[in-house]
């Protein structure tokens, strides 16, 4: 889709919604859980903030050396058949976590899909938007970590670890990064199903709209 690209939307004088992350310690034992001051937020619809079919929640936290994403889905099919590094994953089943450290640009674009194949890229968008954007699928999200359990066939639970070396800065207590959560869900019986924690309201759906971002706030260690 094509947007005319308007003025950077760094002072856009709107509120930017924010999720608190605070600090927590991962379990290898247990990758799924999150601590209990983690407050998930719900994936709406992308393209007019309803419900979307199937339900999803996230909830992130942080370490002295990871950013810890948990996506809980309902999830009622596996539509996935990419296994190589950086295919196109977005064209099935998949979830994704866009993350920008300074600023609006660039960012960064992780993606998982329910085989647990992996997709990463450095986005630089001076306008914001998709018709100028550029992707570099050289760069990779070293010791990047992701791994992923389904209930039943009706849930999915995925957890993605995302080194802050491999985004070259470290958040300090109080810090605000822009980012947001994403999911697509195909199904050829209920339609597609794109689903946003905060969505840029696009027909077609489009992830990469920087003004629709929200902020990741860095909570304090626990000993201050």
């Amino acid at each position: 889709m094509r947007d005319a690209a308007p003025a950077p939307p760094y002072d856009s004088g709107v509120p930017v919604p924010v999720l608190d992350v605070p600090r927590g310690e991962f379990s290898i034992e247990e990758p799924w859980a999150i601590p209990g001051a983690c407050v998930p937020v719900a994936l709406k619809r992308a393209t007019d903030g309803g419900a979307p079919r199937l339900a999803t929640s996230v909830a992130a936290y942080y370490d002295d050396d990871f950013l810890t994403v948990v996506f809980d889905a309902d999830d009622d099919e596996i539509v996935a058949t990419y296994l190589g590094h950086d295919e196109p994953l977005w064209q099935e089943d998949v979830v994704e976590i866009f993350i920008a450290p300074e600023g609006l640009t660039p960012y960064f674009e992780i993606e998982v899909n329910p085989l647990g194949t992996t997709f990463d890229a450095r986005i630089d968008s001076p306008d914001g938007v998709r018709a100028t954007m550029t992707t570099d699928l050289a760069w990779t999200c070293d010791g990047l970590f992701a791994a992923l359990r389904r209930d039943d066939g009706k849930r999915m639970q995925v957890v993605i670890r995302i080194p802050f070396a491999s985004l070259e800065k470290h958040p300090n207590a109080g810090d605000e990064w822009r980012a947001n959560f994403f999911r697509i869900d195909r199904s050829a019986a209920n339609g597609d199903d794109f689903s946003a924690w905060q969505p840029a309201m696009k027909t077609p759906p489009d992830f990469h709209v920087t003004a629709a971002f929200g902020a990741l706030r860095f909570g304090p260690d626990k000993s201050s």
